[in-house]
């Protein structure tokens, strides 16, 4: 029925577009973050 491979690729791809969305996030912040220490001075 190929339900486990599917299942195992739905996974992965799901933890991928994660891992993306926390990378794209994180670099979000940090460039916020630089963008008010650098604009307050």
């Amino acid at each position: 029925m190929m339900m486990e491979g599917m299942s195992g690729t739905m996974m992965f791809g799901m933890g991928l577009v994660w891992l993306l969305v926390v990378v794209v996030l994180v670099l979000a912040a940090a460039a916020l973050v630089k963008y008010l220490f650098f604009s307050g001075r």
